[in-house]
């Protein structure tokens, strides 16, 4: 997917969230993420826009810390949530194609990192949001939800910090089944997950399903479509794949 594109749906699920948020209120629990009401989510996305907004746009290449939420509440959380928002998708429709910046997965460029990474990153919030306000969640595109998992798979769970490990080796395939040459092997050991894409070689356990519905359950946000094979593969990653 091009940057252009990523961009175009971080404005869509960022303003989605916004909505839900204000729709379910800042009191309301949010069923994804048990420890969270709807300002903590609203807090936390929030903090993160503005945080990849800043490397983007002061073209900072070290790494920084999130700052501290702010201290707002009630209806000003919302307002507070849009502006930032606001301020990403315009930081990153406006960037230099080739702004250099720090990035912390790899990617064709800095700007198409921080495009991809927000995007992702806003809708999964933004499915919690709707989750807390109930009712039927907003429909997610399947290649970019396969993309999603593409990211989860081959960016996040290739570092160091992936705690999906296996005493002994195991192969999972992660099969997309309504969306063309998505599926991943992914090869466990007591090493961080190596994950190419294709179906090629025997697995010991196969998660399969439409693309968002992977993409969700891969984040711990939905359980996980159809297993076959062995399951505690599946359950290995299901208890270890929490990205910290």
């Amino acid at each position: 997917m091009e940057t252009a594109e990523f961009v175009r749906f971080l404005d869509r699920e960022g303003l989605l969230l916004a909505a839900a948020a204000e729709e379910a209120g800042v009191d309301a629990k949010v069923p994804t993420c048990p420890e969270w009401q709807v300002r903590d989510l609203v807090r936390h996305t929030g903090t993160v826009h503005r945080w990849a907004a800043s490397f983007v746009a002061d073209g900072r290449t070290s790494p920084r810390p999130l700052e501290g939420p702010p201290d707002l509440d009630g209806a000003d959380l919302p307002a507070w949530f849009r502006e930032g928002h606001r301020h990403l998708v315009d930081t990153l429709s406006s960037a230099s194609p080739d702004v250099r910046c720090f990035h912390f997965l790899p990617a064709p460029s800095p700007l198409a990192f921080w495009a991809r990474r927000q995007a992702h990153e806003t809708a999964v919030h933004r499915f919690d949001a709707e989750a807390a306000r109930g009712g039927t969640p907003s429909e997610l595109d399947a290649g970019f939800a396969a993309d999603g998992v593409d990211e989860l798979l081959r960016g996040f769970h290739a570092r160091p910090k992936s705690r999906v490990r296996s005493a002994e080796p195991r192969v999972l395939r992660v099969r997309a089944t309504d969306t063309d040459d998505a599926v991943w092997t992914v090869r466990l050991s007591q090493e961080p997950p190596l994950t190419e894409r294709g179906d090629a070689g025997r697995a010991d356990c196969e998660i399969a399903g439409p693309a968002a519905l992977l993409y969700l359950s891969l984040w711990n946000r939905l359980p996980l479509p159809s297993v076959t094979g062995d399951a505690s593969v599946a359950a290995l990653w299901r208890e270890n794949s929490a990205i910290i």
